[in-house]
């Protein structure tokens, strides 16, 4: 019995070791096919010879893209639409011609955006910046208000408290009056405060859908982070706030305030951003809305050439990261950008840098105390290449501001919903705006140098005289940015 308990032991023991080697070597073999970074690569192949079974569980828990994978089978399957094929009246309009006088040399970055976004560049638009809620808000209850047909609200954050309920009141009045009223809330967005907006929204005739809710898979990543309010599909808000009492700066008291800037908008490209809203609503409901009436004829408001730009990760290309290297690559005077978080990777460092050698004037306006302190710390580990390569960096005082925004030359600006970090540029979705207007450059020029004005410079004998401590927990920090 001694004899066949331990020949039993030996077998074990030799199938537990090579499954252990197979495991370590098909792990190895993934990370070496899968990666396209070869530092990358080396790394997890390193970690999954030299670390038998810690090394490929840590291999596959953190270092395999499922969120790609996950979206792009979303839209394989047709759970996502994608292409104007779906929504054809939302491209009636006539694409612009041409851009505007002196703006003839960024035709290489329209055409850049062309081969990557569906949605046409088009003409006769106009784009108001409205700062924080206290302007905002206003206007888009107000819109609320005078609805007829429809009242699309798409959110990642929609908090229950004054200005939520004040919300909450409008869009079921619009739906008691028979308006159509459709929102979307993020599933982890939602969370933030109690009760729910859903919750307060019950017996109302609000139809509320939530965007990957909780009990679908605990995801992180894959959020709607888009912010978009369209009226009777001829007037939209969009941009980078939420809903919520932390966008009254003018107010005292909880939540901190949180500074920010949203946009009306008005003229063709409504219905590009009303596709949007509907893709979005057709995955989280099932249901496809492509009549007309959702997709009425714009007349021009204004001079503006805009694009809405949706990204994700279930699309093949990073759509905005290419097109802000583009814009880059474009400038020959200077760059304007505004972000409350940024964790550039490698091609954005060396497309800020190289743009700077070029003699452009680069300018990056960051918030001095971020709501995520491990962000901020990650992001001072990246400043002092930048400041090395001339970039001026400059940190905004309290309290927190949210906005984002890139300006270049003062001809062409993106604004929206993405921050430039890896969660906005890869792990969510996203809307932005790509707009060739000079009133529009013009003004968000001014309140980034009005913002410049009140902010304080950082500079390298600064970051060169932090102490051991802090540089190790921004290096730290900066470890996880792939994470951030």
């Amino acid at each position: 019995m001694l004899i066949e308990g331990t020949i039993i032991d030996d077998v074990v023991l030799a199938a537990a070791g090579a499954g252990t080697v197979l495991f370590s070597l098909f792990s190895a073999g993934h990370a070496l096919i899968r990666k396209r970074d070869p530092r990358s690569a080396l790394g997890w192949i390193t970690i999954c010879l030299m670390l038998p079974v810690a090394g490929p569980l840590f291999y596959w828990s953190m270092g395999v893209n499922r969120i790609f994978r996950r979206a792009r089978t979303w839209l394989e399957s047709g759970r996502r639409l994608a292409g104007q094929e779906h929504f054809r009246s939302a491209h009636e309009q006539d694409a612009a011609a041409a851009l505007p006088p002196g703006a003839e040399y960024l035709s290489e970055l329209r055409r850049l955006s062309d081969r990557l976004v569906s949605a046409p560049l088009v003409a006769g638009n106009r784009i108001v910046p409205l700062e924080s809620g206290e302007q905002a808000y206003p206007a888009m209850l107000a819109a609320i208000a005078t609805a007829r047909q429809s009242v699309h609200l798409s959110t990642y954050i929609f908090d229950t408290d004054g200005a939520g309920r004040r919300f909450i009141d409008a869009l079921a009045d619009a739906a008691r009056r028979g308006v159509a009223v459709r929102v979307i809330i993020d599933g982890l967005g939602e969370k933030y405060s109690h009760p729910r907006a859903r919750t307060l929204m019950e017996g109302s005739r609000i139809r509320v859908a939530r965007f990957l809710p909780l009990r679908q898979g605990f995801y992180l990543n894959l959020r709607n982070h888009r912010k978009l309010l369209i009226v009777d599909g001829n007037q939209a808000f969009t941009g980078g706030m939420n809903l919520g009492d932390r966008h009254l700066v003018e107010r005292s008291g909880r939540p901190a305030p949180v500074r920010d800037l949203h946009f009306g908008v008005e003229g063709p490209v409504v219905g590009e951003l009303q596709q949007v809203f509907l893709e979005d609503w057709h995955f989280v409901t099932g249901e496809l809305l492509d009549e007309e009436r959702y997709f009425p004829q714009i007349p021009a408001a204004g001079a503006a050439l805009v694009r809405a730009i949706g990204d994700g990760p279930d699309k093949e290309f990073r759509k905005l990261e290419m097109i802000i290297l583009g814009a880059l690559s474009r400038a020959t005077r200077h760059v304007q950008i505004m972000t409350p978080y940024f964790i550039p990777d490698g091609a954005l460092m060396a497309a800020l840098a190289t743009t700077a050698l070029r003699g452009v004037t680069v300018t990056l306006v960051l918030p001095e105390k971020n709501n995520l302190p491990y962000v901020h710390w990650a992001s001072r580990a990246y400043l002092g290449d930048l400041l090395q390569q001339g970039i001026r960096v400059f940190y905004q005082p309290p309290p927190f501001v949210h906005t984002k925004l890139l300006v270049v030359d003062g001809l062409w600006s993106l604004i929206g919903s993405a921050n430039l970090d890896p969660r906005s540029l890869r792990l969510n979705f996203e809307l932005n705006l790509e707009a060739y207007d000079r009133e529009l450059a013009g003004i968000l020029s001014r309140h980034v140098a009005e913002a410049v004005a009140r902010s304080r410079e950082v500079t390298l004998a600064e970051l060169e005289g932090s102490n051991l401590a802090e540089k190790l927990r921004d290096g730290f920090a900066k470890l996880f940015s792939p994470y951030l």
